[in-house]
């Protein structure tokens, strides 16, 4: 059967590395790292740009980072280097149809991954192979749906609205944080620990960064050109929406928080 195509909406355009490379394995895979020892193996997959993936090689013996071209895992590869980890491996592959062998992984790990999947539940039945018996696949995925924020800017509705449609067009679920326990189960797993966690940026520091990123990736992100392109959205909206993130960016009571559903499970 050939995998479902996949178009990952947000790209890898600066906007959005600038928000992935703040990303690291205490601030989103802290549900896995009591389940981490020395002597593992990991698959990371949808590694980005690494800095999850560079963390992760410090608590276990080895990582195959994996991504879905080469371009993409060259970030990866990077980072490696610059930290200076001999213990990643790259691999380029779809996670809806792994080129690996069965029983490969100690742990498989996918961080905001399955929420761009046509088809997640065969994706985790993939990770689920390539994971040893006994071993643990964890998954973690944001909700949009369930994103929050303070004062209400009419343009973040129309923004996350937008993302939302966006999403769909190419075949994602991007309020996928609810559905993880759902989809694992559909993929055949029965010892499953579905718990939740959430970023917040209410600092100033946290507005300029989290607001300023969102103002310019809205404009200039893959995503800004798909919605131009399948006419979901003008540039005048774009630069509309824009503003609205730069206005949401300077209210000093300005808070912003993320769902993020998670899932433990034992192959």
């Amino acid at each position: 059967m050939v995998a479902a195509r996949n178009v990952y909406t947000h790209g890898h355009h600066e906007t959005v590395l600038r928000s992935h490379r703040w990303r690291t394995a205490e601030n989103s895979a802290g549900y896995l790292l009591p389940h981490l020892a020395s002597d593992q193996t990991l698959l990371d997959i949808g590694c980005g740009p690494g800095t999850i993936t560079v963390d992760l090689a410090g608590r276990v013996a080895r990582v195959t980072a994996l991504e879905v071209t080469g371009e993409a895992l060259d970030l990866a590869r990077a980072e490696a280097t610059a930290r200076g980890r001999d213990n990643v491996d790259f691999v380029v592959a779809d996670v809806q149809a792994l080129d690996l062998p069965d029983a490969a992984y100690d742990v498989v790990h996918a961080h905001q991954v399955l929420q761009h999947v046509a088809d997640p539940v065969r994706a985790l039945r993939e990770m689920r192979r390539v994971c040893r018996p006994g071993g643990i696949v964890a998954v973690r995925d944001s909700d949009y749906a369930a994103f929050t924020w303070f004062p209400r800017v009419p343009e973040l509705d129309e923004w996350l609205t937008l993302y939302q449609r966006a999403a769909r067009a190419n075949g994602g679920e991007p309020d996928a944080g609810r559905r993880l326990l759902s989809w694992a189960r559909a993929a055949g797993f029965t010892d499953v620990t579905a718990t939740a966690s959430t970023w917040c940026f209410a600092t100033p520091e946290d507005r300029q960064w989290w607001g300023g990123m969102w103002a310019d990736r809205i404009r200039y992100s893959a995503m800004a050109d798909q919605v131009r392109a399948s006419g979901l959205a003008t540039e005048e909206d774009l630069a509309r929406l824009s503003t609205g993130w730069r206005e949401w960016t300077a209210a000093d009571d300005g808070w912003f928080t993320i769902l993020h559903g998670e899932i433990l499970c034992r192959a």
